[in-house]
């Protein structure tokens, strides 16, 4: 998601809510702020602010499972007719997150292909890459503006291995099945990561806190989205075409030194259960204000659930 600095200044400033974009709803009314994987119109204003995703990265990489790790090396180890670089797609990349948490984790030589729609993005992304891997190798990186809800087979052909971070949640019942499919189809794993789970846990709690969480879930589904329900027709369109699926959570765990990302989160969040259920308003502007006061008190822990997925195709010319 990426252009020269002037958009980057306009991205990255927050809605009349103090929401950065990605963070909460910032958009049109009754438009739900979210990376665009469709077509859209060429003037259309970034989904996700560079500013948003450098501030999660750090709770993202502590939140990742590390367990999927160890089964992902055993099959990029074994895959059939491999030969060069560890070829490595990225799918709606936004600044590059992922390749930084996994390819240092990774042996061999890779090549990362980084995928998104926004051109700022994948300049911030290609420039931030890691250059090396986890055993010193070299580690190459190209850009690709793409439609992710287009993804085919023949888009992954020389594939090793898919990635992704916090994108199931935002594509669709239909968006899922064909990334299933495309991988199924060119035999690659994917390690799709930190997909809301639709569950948080706040200490101290707050009777209000079920009610935002329900209408933020649903606000998640609009459009025809999957929101919280992603990991289990993940689960379904990869189980359905005979692949492997390990699951494990991956919760963001925030406390007194994340308060930068609880209070942008928290206003993201709350704004939009707000969106989805504007009779909230009255009593959801209280709940912020205190959850805020809290925050920037020290005071407040914040346990936001995801889960991690780690899709083991059949390799094309190998026995599972």
């Amino acid at each position: 998601m990426t252009e020269p600095a002037p958009r980057h200044d306009s991205a990255g400033q927050p809605g009349p809510s103090g929401v950065i974009a990605g963070a909460g709803p910032v958009g049109r009314p009754g438009e739900r702020a979210t990376v665009r994987l469709r077509d859209a119109e060429p003037e259309e204003a970034p989904r996700y602010a560079p500013e948003w995703l450098q501030l999660r990265e750090p709770a993202d990489g502590a939140a990742r499972a590390l367990d999927l790790l160890d089964p992902l090396r055993i099959r990029l180890a074994n895959l059939p007719g491999r030969s060069g670089s560890l070829v490595v797609h990225d799918l709606g990349c936004g600044t590059g997150s992922m390749g930084r948490w996994l390819a240092p984790r990774l042996d061999g030589s890779q090549h990362w292909i980084l995928h998104d729609r926004d051109p700022y993005l994948l300049h911030f992304a290609a420039v931030a890459s890691p250059r090396v891997a986890a055993d010193g190798s070299r580690v190459t990186v190209e850009t690709r503006r793409a439609d992710v809800a287009r993804l085919t087979p023949d888009a992954l052909s020389g594939a090793c291995l898919v990635t992704a971070s916090a994108l199931l949640d935002v594509l669709t019942r239909e968006e899922i099945e064909a990334l299933a499919e495309a991988c199924v189809g060119a035999g690659c794993p994917a390690l799709l990561t930190l997909s809301v789970a639709g569950r948080v846990e706040f200490a101290p709690s707050d009777p209000l806190d079920a009610e935002i969480a329900e209408a933020f879930n649903a606000h998640q589904r609009r459009g025809g989205l999957l929101g919280p329900d992603a990991v289990t027709a993940a689960c379904e369109a990869f189980g359905e075409r005979g692949v492997t699926v390990r699951v494990n959570p991956s919760p963001w765990r925030l406390g007194p030194d994340d308060a930068e990302l609880t209070a942008q989160w928290l206003r993201g969040w709350v704004g939009a259960a707000v969106e989805q259920r504007p009779e909230l308003a009255a009593r959801a502007d209280r709940y912020l204000r205190e959850r805020l006061a809290a925050c920037a008190a020290g005071e407040l822990r914040v346990t936001v659930h995801h889960s991690d997925l780690l899709a083991l195709p059949r390799p094309r010319g190998g026995a599972e």
